[in-house]
């Protein structure tokens, strides 16, 4: 994996975490990989994040873990030299994208509206992240950028929900969606690995 394409042709659901302990990361990645998901995308928005990219990329090293919810140039250097393999942002500033091609990981830099979209383009990225992609008109939305702007695609994230995946998986311009509900809070705090295995296991067939 090397570029942004690459990211979106790793499963149809790219799971979207959030972790409390760091000590659950290891089992939750190999959960989903044994499930068939061979990607994880570990949010910054907890204390325990880096910790959990850290164990993550240094025990199941068959899985590719990210940091998602990049939202500073700091945050990007400290998810590299966690061993990310990967970024992803909500959205993108200057200096997020800047720090964000420094780190020379692939990256899925978020965009709302066409404009971020073609801004993003002329930075030579043709992989997004679309966010929050139900609150932003989801499927439609994505369907009526599909002619004007032809060389990008898309992994559509916020709001979407194994019932709507597979409307969104079917669109020509969307590689593959992001999905807090492979992980649910409640599974987490009861450790519940199967249940997640269970759910990547349905994913990873969408």
């Amino acid at each position: 994996m090397t570029t942004g394409p690459d990211l979106l042709a790793l499963s149809p659901v790219l799971p979207v975490v959030v972790v409390d302990d760091a000590a659950d990361a290891v089992p939750l990645a190999k959960a989903l990989l044994a499930g068939g998901v061979e990607v994880i995308e570990l949010t910054l928005r907890t204390p325990a994040a880096l910790a959990a990219i850290e164990r993550v990329a240094a025990e199941v090293p068959g899985i590719a873990v990210g940091a998602g919810t990049v939202t500073s140039p700091g945050q990007a250097k400290q998810a590299a030299d966690a061993g990310a393999a990967f970024l992803v942002t909500p959205g993108c500033t200057d200096r997020v994208l800047d720090a964000a091609f420094d780190t020379g990981l692939p990256f899925l830099p978020g965009a709302s509206t066409v404009s971020e979209a073609m801004r993003l383009a002329e930075r030579g990225l043709s992989a997004l992240k679309f966010f929050p992609a139900e609150a932003s008109g989801g499927v439609d939305y994505l369907k009526s950028i599909g002619g004007p702007l032809p060389s990008l695609r898309f992994c559509p994230t916020g709001g979407i929900t194994p019932e709507s995946a597979p409307r969104y998986l079917a669109l020509p311009n969307v590689g593959c969606v992001g999905g807090s509900w492979l992980t649910p809070k409640d599974a987490l705090a009861a450790k519940d690995f199967a249940r997640i295995e269970t759910l990547a296991r349905a994913a990873a067939a969408l």
